[in-house]
């Protein structure tokens, strides 16, 4: 039967498959850490200099636009997508796709907290909602990525060029691992815990002319913590920009974080870790049209992400099983690959389908995902006996 399937022979050198915090780079070590400049002030020149540099390394690398700015923000990407939300809506009604977690989580801030006038632009998992339908004349918040779902959008040919709105857009699991058309963009957002590897706590929040223009032309309707502000009398706090944080960052991480952005350079920058992301998405994609196991989330090719990469579970046994059993099973499939030490925390995301997500940024090795693969239909056949005293075909 099915589920009396041969244990797979070649594991995983590295079983982290982890959506955030992800896998550290190859051949990372505490040593990339002796630099560190702890104990220090972070307003001193050698702290300072090293924030500063972690905004140069990560605008050259992503080919940031001259005359746009970028900061390192407290809270992660949530932190800094809030940071953009609460300081630059207000003057136009909203538009908000929700296609996964993380959007679903703006749009309420949106209705609940912010209380603008909104649309929200929904689709199900494994879906985007309708692109052509945004209304350019408002601004728009969305994930490039849907770290939760596995899709991402396809391109930013749907952003209108001559738009009236903002762009705001969560791209902590797309930085660094999908091309960002900035000239279609206003805001980017993104964390050092995702493809580079680098620890959580800290975001990186980038800003337009535009969206500085919003900042110095808008007063928002409601108050403004301190660690949201970006303009004081009136004018645009520029040291943000400069490695100037708002609160008091970790000398480790920031330590970490330049290790991660070097590995990028010597790696040939944007286009080597989109190549490796990218290798490892068609690795599963090869793997998935042989397979009775499993399929994508994302349902379009097109729309399927290269980092985030969510599989559905399509075995004939489990499609069988109630919603309350198959989200069982689920869970009883990624606690086998953990506890066989092959896939750590493969789990799907708590509010998607019931189902598997393998990271597949540039610091995960393809061969890890080759290798990974043929345990996960390994576990499927084994849990199988769990869950049904029906034969499964083979």
């Amino acid at each position: 039967m099915a589920h009396d399937a041969t244990r797979p022979s070649i594991r995983p050198h590295n079983p982290r498959f982890s959506s955030g915090p992800c896998a550290k780079r190859p051949g990372w070590s505490l040593a990339a850490l002796d630099g560190a400049a702890l104990g220090r002030s972070h307003r001193a020149k050698v702290p300072k200099a090293k924030l500063a540099e972690v905004i140069a390394r990560s605008r050259a690398i992503l080919g940031m636009p001259p005359e746009w700015r970028l900061g390192i923000v407290p809270g992660s990407d949530t932190g800094a997508v809030e940071m953009a939300m609460w300081t630059l809506l207000g003057p136009h009604p909203v538009d908000v796709l929700a296609f996964e977690s993380f959007g679903e989580g703006w749009a309420t801030d949106v209705a609940k907290q912010l209380r603008i006038e909104h649309r929200v632009l929904a689709a199900p998992y494994g879906r985007l909602p309708d692109l052509a339908a945004v209304d350019w004349s408002r601004d728009v918040v969305f994930t490039w990525n849907g770290t939760t779902s596995g899709v991402r959008v396809p391109d930013g040919d749907w952003i209108a060029p001559d738009r009236q709105g903002l762009a705001i857009c969560d791209a902590t699991s797309a930085a660094f691992a999908m091309d960002l058309p900035y000239d279609r963009l206003d805001v980017v957002t993104w964390s050092w815990q995702k493809v580079l590897g680098g620890e959580a706590a800290h975001g990186m929040l980038a800003l337009s002319p535009r969206a500085v223009e919003r900042l110095l032309s808008h007063k928002p309707a409601w108050p403004l913590p301190k660690l949201f502000r970006l303009v004081s009398g009136g004018k645009l706090i520029e040291g943000i920009f400069k490695g100037e944080t708002i609160n008091t960052p970790s000398m480790l991480c920031v330590e970490d974080a330049l290790d991660g952005l070097r590995w990028a350079e010597a790696i040939g920058g944007l286009p080597g870790l989109i190549a490796r992301a990218e290798a490892n998405l068609a690795a599963v994609a090869g793997w998935v049209e042989t397979t009775p196991n499993y399929a994508f989330l994302a349902e379009d090719p097109a729309t399927r992400s290269c980092t985030s990469i969510c599989l559905s579970i399509t075995a004939p046994w489990f499609t069988r099983l109630s919603t309350a059993q198959q989200a069982e099973a689920a869970k009883a499939i990624a606690s086998l690959l953990e506890t066989e030490g092959v896939a750590l925390d493969a789990g799907g995301y708590r509010d998607a389908p019931p189902g598997l997500r393998l990271w597949g940024g540039a610091t995960v090795e393809t061969a890890d995902i080759a290798a990974v693969l043929p345990w996960l239909d390994w576990a499927a056949e084994t849990v199988a006996a769990q869950f049904t005293t029906v034969p499964v075909a083979e």
